[in-house]
């Protein structure tokens, strides 16, 4: 009698692995592609580009929108979206910069910005979790509410900071062994992100609940209550980036954050962030981010023009999808 080996199914395990292993696929492509532009910029502008002051306005520019792609990460790791990340970040330098808030010093401002994010953040995460709204109507009322609001209070004027101890944030003599305190900061938020989102059971539901909401609330996981965490945690890290907006500009404009959602959900996705939910990269994230800043400020010194960017970024977001898609459909096998 013959016997017959049963086929070999792929253990849990084996998939986790199978994960890990194209996520690193995935960094290390990416590390290439930042390796190639940072060549690039300094082939074509070998004094500006490589200029110590100049790698960090990039770092410092990325710290912004990195602070936003970390909130963001999260809540498109649980299946979400935040359409008002920018306008919140407008929302919050502009109340964060008003006279009577500069009255209180440093700790007003950072304070107000702070509290800002995360009431934008939780009428966002009641109207997605408990009113059940679709997050991409709920976020995008929060985005034109918080742009008028933010309009509202400055009048179209741009708020100027005299606050000292804001201001003195960003001149060289604060750098930290020549690292801007903004990236500093930046660095703070991507390392407590990658723990909360790794080595916590906050990040375990998260994947949970974005990989299926149905399996998740079967499994004990209050996922009306999860998502509401998230939406504020998106909230408190635009009022993060808000403050350390208003230490770059020295001032609160209502067009601050402009496109940044894009610039976030860009960077998210391109680091392998998969946008229907369920697996979610801080370190990719991160790279995303870096990469389109880099980009920018190559561009930037070489005079190029801006919509010539937008179509290098947009070609970059194409191609990173497509990866993606054929990266999950060869899980799925």
């Amino acid at each position: 009698m013959t016997l017959t080996t049963p086929a070999k199914t792929p253990t849990r395990n084996g998939r986790w692995r199978a994960l890990g292993l194209r996520a690193d696929v995935r960094n290390l492509s990416l590390l290439g592609v930042l390796a190639v532009l940072v060549a690039v910029g300094g082939l074509t502008r070998p004094a500006e580009f490589l200029a110590t002051s100049n790698l960090q306005l990039v770092l410092t520019q990325a710290s912004v929108i990195g602070v936003v792609t970390v909130g963001m990460t999260f809540v498109i790791t649980s299946g979400g979206i935040d359409l008002s990340v920018g306008a919140i970040v407008a929302l919050a330098s502009v109340w964060a910069t008003t006279l009577a808030t500069q009255g209180f010093g440093f700790a007003g401002i950072l304070f107000t910005a702070v509290v800002v994010g995360l009431g934008c953040g939780l009428v966002n995460g009641v109207l997605v979790a408990y009113g059940g709204m679709v997050p991409f109507i709920a976020t995008l009322a929060m985005l034109a509410s918080a742009r008028g609001l933010a309009l509202q209070i400055t009048d179209g004027r741009t708020q100027i900071v005299t606050v000292p101890s804001v201001l003195d944030l960003g001149v060289p003599d604060a750098y930290v062994l020549g690292i801007p305190p903004l990236v500093l900061v930046f660095a703070a938020v991507t390392a407590a992100g990658w723990l909360l989102l790794n080595r916590t059971t906050f990040g375990r539901r998260t994947v949970a609940v974005g990989g299926n909401p149905e399996a998740a609330r079967l499994a004990g996981i209050d996922v009306r209550r999860q998502r509401l965490y998230l939406y504020l945690l998106s909230g408190l890290c635009c009022g993060i980036a808000a403050f350390l907006l208003v230490v770059l500009a020295g001032s609160g404009q209502n067009t601050n954050g402009n496109l940044y959602e894009l610039d976030a959900i860009a960077a998210a996705i391109i680091g392998g962030t998969l946008l229907s939910g369920g697996r979610g990269t801080i370190v990719g994230s991160v790279l995303g981010v870096l990469v389109f800043t880099t980009i920018t400020n190559i561009f930037a010194l070489n005079n190029l023009q801006s919509d010539v960017q937008q179509i290098a970024k947009g070609a970059i977001i194409v191609a990173a999808v497509l990866i993606q898609r054929r990266t999950v459909r060869d899980g799925d096998g």
